[in-house]
């Protein structure tokens, strides 16, 4: 199987929020979006003494995509306007399909406000097609312990799978759109080859490390942390290698292809539409 090749590499851009190191991928300068993929935001890592404020997403509107937030370090509460609440642990995945519309809040627990700790988390922004903008909102959070791990290469590599089928294995997760997710870790050394179906747009953000991804120039293409590759649609898989201890963001699914018309957190397929998003708001239509 022929596998993908570089296309462009997009550094994220620092965006810190008061005191949270804030780094962004996408949308960034050259690359407005990897539809479906609307957005990342990369908050941390960094240490958190105690008695600090913690996360500062207090309650806020969304309609018109879902969003998947990754804990890699520290913990975080979550609480919506449809009766949805957890704290998830490092390791865990929250996925909430924002649809016509919820208010949530993504802050800190009171312990780690407390105690404080290390903080890294990922936030990406899913597309919903127009025929899916108005359906049911939705929340699902789980910890680290509902993901599947799959090992490879030795022990070198896991494919914490997230949503989607790997290796005769089904993530915990049912997008509803069909989309792939995953967390890769790497230590230094491990390679691993993850599908990268034609006609699907693959997200590929390296979090942290150094890698080394196949192409048909010799020797591949080198990557460091807080890079988004960008991939040619000519092969089906992709093979990454990691020249140091690694951790990528991995997904694919199908482009949408409408219209995207966003305004602060609503993204739907016309500005009509947005206005009616930001009206129904204000009329206490969100939950």
């Amino acid at each position: 199987m022929p596998h993908r090749t570089v296309k462009a590499l997009h550094a994220a851009q620092r965006d810190d929020i008061g005191d949270l190191v804030t780094r962004r991928p996408l949308p960034g300068p050259g690359l407005d979006q990897v539809d479906p993929f609307l957005f990342l935001n990369h908050h941390g890592p960094q240490s958190y003494g105690p008695d600090n404020h913690g996360l500062p997403f207090g309650p806020h509107p969304h309609r018109g995509f879902e969003t998947v937030t990754f804990i890699l370090q520290g913990s975080l509460a979550h609480h919506d306007s449809g009766g949805h609440e957890s704290v998830i642990e490092a390791g865990g995945v929250q996925w909430m399909t924002a649809g016509s519309g919820l208010v949530h809040a993504e802050v800190s627990p009171e312990d780690f406000k407390r105690s404080g700790g290390d903080l890294e988390i990922l936030q990406l922004w899913l597309n919903l097609p127009s025929r899916l903008k108005m359906t049911a909102p939705a929340y699902t959070g789980l910890q680290r312990a509902d993901i599947p791990a799959l090992a490879s290469d030795g022990g070198r590599v896991t494919v914490n799978l997230i949503a989607g089928e790997y290796e005769g294995k089904a993530g915990p997760f049912r997008p509803l759109t069909g989309v792939f997710m995953s967390t890769v870790e790497l230590t230094a050394g491990g390679r691993v080859v993850l599908p990268a179906p034609a006609g699907r747009s693959v997200f590929l953000y390296v979090v942290r490390g150094d890698l080394r991804i196949a192409g048909t120039e010799a020797g591949g293409t080198e990557v460091g942390g807080f890079r988004l590759v960008e991939l040619n649609d000519d092969g089906d898989t992709v093979e990454i290698e990691a020249t140091g201890d690694a951790a990528v963001l991995y997904g694919h699914a199908d482009p949408i292809g409408e219209p995207v018309v966003s305004y602060g957190p609503f993204v739907m397929n016309s500005r009509e539409e947005i206005e009616q998003a930001v009206r129904d708001y204000r009329a206490g239509r969100f939950g």
